[in-house]
């Protein structure tokens, strides 16, 4: 199983085209948003081309192609222009004997974990900066953020196969 996983689009147009392309080059069997998807937020700046309008028909066209967790500015009118669901705090996926707890980060987090089992994973966004770290008896995996990076980062995502979770920078 191959998995993209994203976070933190916050409605810019330009980098929700880039990540679905990069999702298509990948050949992933499923893409995973770990929330913030139409909104900016007000502490962030205005991303490159922020248009939630056109994110909505990006997203709404790959609609089967995902699984999403609601972001701390994602609301329920988001919900209402959407066609796949994005209003769970989180999802559980067992992948390679192991358990990804995936949300996004405001709730639960590597502070605040969730009930894991030693070596799950705990996958989330909202900080915008990547991690692949072990935290003390689970793992903690951030893929950044796609439009607004922070402290230097790229726009990134993450791929998880074969066990292993690889980042990496959308194309310029």
């Amino acid at each position: 199983m191959k998995l993209m996983i994203a976070s933190d689009i916050h409605g810019s147009a330009y980098y929700a085209e880039k990540m679905r392309k990069a999702y298509i080059d990948e050949k992933a069997d499923k893409l995973i948003l770990l929330g913030d998807l139409l909104y900016h937020g007000p502490r962030n700046d205005l991303p490159r081309d922020y248009a939630p309008k056109k994110v909505i028909e990006i997203l709404n066209e790959i609609k089967d192609e995902l699984l999403c967790v609601r972001g701390n500015c994602d609301t329920e009118v988001d919900q209402m222009v959407l066609d796949f669901p994005i209003m769970a705090d989180y999802a559980v996926i067992y992948a390679d004997g192991k358990t990804m707890y995936l949300t996004h980060g405001h709730n639960f987090n590597p502070d605040n974990p969730p009930k894991l089992k030693k070596g799950d994973y705990l996958v989330n966004g909202h900080t915008h900066i990547p991690a692949n770290e072990k935290r003390g008896d689970f793992y903690y995996i951030n893929p950044g953020s796609v439009s607004i990076p922070k402290n230097g980062s790229g726009h990134s995502y993450i791929i998880y196969e074969n066990g292993e979770f690889v980042l990496k920078e959308l194309k310029k």
